[in-house]
């Protein structure tokens, strides 16, 4: 995969404005709608059970995040998922915390049966404790565990028949067989909150406008890791607030050529 190619996905997601559908979290909505505006996408917040089968089928992707939990929301997402399976919209989720609580572990697992998921996006202990492995998680943050990262996205790609993307200081994506790095990004994101939040609904975006989807996925990653990094140099010293508002500003900033000059992406052969 070259870096052309990558670039090229951010004109496209410009270009096609996708219409992103997200069943998010409380804390995020706001960050995540105006993220993918910057961005050049149009977001959709739909929750009631009376609308997200409508809703879901008529996006370019459907995004579903567990961050604040309910019964209301979890019904929701499974009748969005079930449309969007049936009218071929590519289903993206992030199981948020799961493996802090038996409740958000057997939630994501539910979605995973009960809906076809194109793209999984998590850090590497939801994603492990998803799949049954062993890997320390603090509140909705990764432990640490020493675990071989890659085997973990390969291994999990494998057993759920998606593309897993694990984020951290390099973003792994796999389909199982076809593996790649992400080494853009800048560890600023981490102070604030939503900012995986608001990549898993980008990767939704670039879901939208390209049906490979560790292509869309590599894109996704790539464009925002170089928007942070740039957002982070013009916000250097001022802290997370400023660097938020900067973020913002260069997701709606960020260019191909950008992209070209600064993405770093590796396929793994292993």
């Amino acid at each position: 995969m070259n870096i052309q190619t990558v670039a090229s996905k951010l004109r496209q997601v410009r270009e096609t404005n996708p219409l992103i559908h997200n069943i998010t979290n409380v804390v995020v909505t706001n960050f995540t709608a105006n993220g993918l505006l910057a961005l050049g996408a149009s977001p959709v917040m739909a929750y009631a059970k009376q609308e997200v089968a409508d809703i879901a089928k008529i996006s370019g992707a459907l995004v579903l995040n567990i961050g604040t939990l309910n019964e209301t929301e979890i019904e929701a997402m499974k009748l969005a998922g079930s449309s969007a399976n049936a009218h071929g919209v590519p289903v993206v989720l992030d199981p948020v915390g799961a493996g802090a609580s038996a409740y958000r572990t057997d939630t994501a697992r539910g979605l995973l049966a009960d809906v076809k998921i194109s793209i999984l996006r998590g850090n590497a202990a939801e994603i492990a404790n998803v799949v049954g492995r062993e890997w320390s998680i603090k509140g909705v943050d990764a432990g640490t565990s020493g675990g071989d990262v890659v085997e973990l996205a390969k291994h999990a790609a494998a057993q759920l028949g998606t593309v897993v993307v694990i984020t951290g200081e390099a973003d792994i994506v796999s389909d199982g067989t076809r593996t790649f790095a992400v080494r853009n990004g800048d560890a600023i994101l981490t102070r604030v909150t939503g900012t995986g939040c608001l990549l898993t609904s980008v990767i939704g975006a670039f879901a939208a406008v390209d049906s490979d989807l560790i292509v869309a996925s590599v894109a996704a990653l790539t464009a925002y890791g170089v928007a942070a990094e740039l957002a982070a140099g013009k916000a250097a010293g001022q802290g997370p607030g400023s660097f938020q508002i900067a973020f913002l500003d260069q997701l709606a900033n960020v260019t191909a050529a950008d992209i070209e000059k600064l993405g770093r992406v590796e396929r793994i052969e292993q």
